[in-house]
């Protein structure tokens, strides 16, 4: 990955503008989302994905391991590794069969999970709390310099 940018999320509209930017320049690919317990994973996923145009809730797939999306034609993958206790859990479920769709946007919290079975990112978010937890700092790593104007412009 080319660039990376550091994303201050001050409060939660800060966390809307950055997946507001993300929807608009990361539309297809592997996403990694990193970050603790709490981190703001989910809720960054949730925003980006009212961003394209979903209506209704975003839940964490923490016990379903994936929560598909059909936003306007665009299929969306939410993936939670968090209580893969194998990498070899997935190719059971049939991730092969959701890798396979063309197109498609696929976002994986807790990918050190997953192993050589998750294709390799093109981009990492990588959320980290400040100490007192009040505010996130986002580490994002990418290969678009499209989105690396629209990141700076908005900060």
């Amino acid at each position: 990955m080319q660039y990376s940018f550091q994303y201050p999320l001050l409060d939660e509209q800060n966390t809307q503008q950055l997946a507001q930017i993300l929807a608009q320049y990361m539309q297809q690919g592997v996403v990694y989302l990193i970050g603790d317990l709490g981190a703001g994973k989910t809720t960054l996923t949730r925003y980006w994905l009212q961003s394209i145009g979903h209506q209704g809730a975003v839940k964490s797939p923490t016990y379903t391991l994936v929560e598909p999306y059909s936003i306007r034609d665009q299929s969306i993958y939410h993936f939670d590794l968090y209580r893969l206790n194998d990498p070899y859990e997935l190719e059971l479920m049939g991730i092969r069969d959701y890798l396979d769709v063309e197109g498609a946007l696929f976002l994986f919290e807790w990918p050190s999970k997953g192993g050589d079975e998750i294709p390799a990112a093109d981009m990492v978010i990588e959320i980290n709390k400040s100490e007192d937890e009040q505010q996130r700092i986002v580490n994002l790593s990418f290969d678009s310099a499209v989105l690396l104007e629209a990141l700076r412009a908005a900060v």
